[in-house]
């Protein structure tokens, strides 16, 4: 493999394509150490686990004169519902009483503002595919504009690798296909290219929190922005406590020396998968919520000459998803939470499980939106009093219910009540009746081949 060529076939594609120098200098760097042989690994026996952390359920009440009024809050927002069947941004899906992901984020900053008088700007980081869409929907939250500041900044796209020798795919089949996101941690990189830092930064915004627009726990907390600002915090991640379903979702650990960092698993060594998965000694994992100090952001940067350098992970993939059969490529990416290990006093924080409440399938989604879950006037979508913090399950046959439209069709009456509901297994395909009620574990199985049907009016009890 000639390297420098294929360094350079990488570059000219992203300066053709309008790339800013932070990022291309970036996938420039990933592209050299994928060269050589780097994989972003990180060996069980070069970290420690994270045996405690401070307790954001025992912060004292938010300071009153705080730090509010330099802060701004901003959502990833650069994904598609593909899983979903969904060709647009998925804010925008219908998330709970009618309004959609974005309604319900829009409306909490409103609320925030209205009960404290800070402007607490609302900054999506969209993508090419998510940007029209997101901001035509935010035309009926005209409130939460700021003057001076964009509604939004651009994430970066970066060329598909060939397996073989490193150089840019070519697919022309369809030449989108030859482009891929290049994780969440190009924030960093967005943050500079689009200038929005620098906006930031002028206009004397000091703090960000940053988080998952499809993760509606993730709610501006007020103690928590207190305490990060007063103990001058550069960079302050959320993490809560890891069950068996966070098993393969990146978690805490801190280097024999000190200093702590993010293991994601595509930075495993196979041989240290079990450790890696065993959350009895890897505690704590990463919610994907972090707290910035945009000074001491800004200052790293400078140091970078506009880069942070983030671990890089390798993941291997075909050009077209939906074919196997296509050409075999690396898609270079990196996480935002690994600049934990880049700030000299970042820090961790434990939450609560109910700031992590991503919907990541049609089954998350109906448990949001059955009364399980309750949309308060703060606009924050919590478990009702009932469920004890502890959320109902739900799992929908991914034959019949993937797609938002086939779900959609399956619960024309809208969702059962789950507010009593443990478990919820569907198996085949099975149309939900107005006013049905699900207690307890309950499994629900279509016979044969057909559509079965729960008649409006019944309640599923059991175990």
């Amino acid at each position: 493999m000639n390297s420098t060529s294929a360094f350079d076939a990488a570059r000219q594609k992203l300066e053709t394509d309008g790339a800013g120098s932070a990022a291309i200098e970036s996938f420039v760097r990933f592209h050299h150490q994928l060269a050589e042989g780097e994989r972003g690994l990180i060996a069980e026996d070069a970290i420690k686990p994270v045996e405690s952390l401070p307790d954001a359920e025992k912060l004292p009440p938010a300071d009153a004169s705080g730090p509010l009024g330099q802060t701004v809050m901003i959502k990833l927002n650069g994904g598609l519902g593909t899983g979903m069947g969904m060709t647009k941004a998925k804010s925008l899906i219908e998330a709970k009483d009618g309004l959609t992901f974005l309604d319900i984020i829009a409306n909490q900053v409103t609320k925030v503002r209205e009960r404290t008088g800070a402007q607490l700007p609302l900054i999506l980081m969209n993508s090419f595919a998510t940007r029209a869409d997101t901001l035509a929907a935010l035309a009926s939250h005209s409130s939460v504009r700021v003057d001076g500041l964009e509604l939004d900044f651009l994430q970066n796209r970066v060329p598909k690798l060939t397996s073989g020798d490193l150089y840019p795919v070519e697919w022309p089949a369809d030449p989108e296909l030859e482009w891929a996101p290049p994780g969440h941690g190009d924030l960093y990189a967005a943050l500079v290219t689009s200038g929005m830092l620098a906006d930031l930064l002028s206009a004397d915004y000091r703090y960000a929190f940053v988080s998952n627009a499809d993760n509606l726990g993730a709610v501006l907390d007020e103690r928590i922005l207190s305490w990060f600002a007063s103990e001058e915090i550069p960079f302050l991640m959320e993490v809560a406590d890891r069950t068996a379903a966070d098993r393969k979702g990146g978690h805490l650990a801190q280097r024999p020396e000190g200093g702590l960092l993010l293991r994601e698993i595509a930075q495993t060594h196979e041989a240290d998968l079990e450790s890696f998965q065993d959350i009895e000694r890897h505690r704590f994992f990463n919610t994907n919520s972090l707290w910035i100090d945009l000074v001491a952001l800004d200052a790293a940067l400078a140091t970078g000459e506009g880069v942070l350098d983030l671990p890089v992970i390798v993941n291997h993939k075909t050009v077209d998803p939906t074919n196997a059969a296509s050409t075999e490529v690396i898609q270079l990416e990196s996480a935002m939470g690994a600049a934990i290990a880049l700030f000299e006093g970042a820090q961790a924080i434990r939450v609560p499980r109910s700031r992590f409440a991503p919907v990541k399938s049609t089954g998350d989604l109906l448990a949001v939106r059955s009364d399980a879950y309750l949309l308060t006037p703060e606009a924050h979508v919590v478990l009702a009093p009932e469920r004890n913090g502890i959320p109902p399950v739900v799992e929908l046959d991914p034959a019949h219910y993937k797609l938002l439209a086939d779900f959609e069709d399956h619960f024309p009456a809208g969702p059962p009540s789950l507010i009593g509901c443990e478990h919820l297994k569907v198996k085949g395909d099975v149309l939900f009746g107005h006013g049905v009620t699900v207690t307890g574990a309950m499994t629900v199985e279509a016979e044969g081949v057909g559509k079965a049907a729960v008649s409006d009016g019944t309640a599923l009890t059991g175990k």
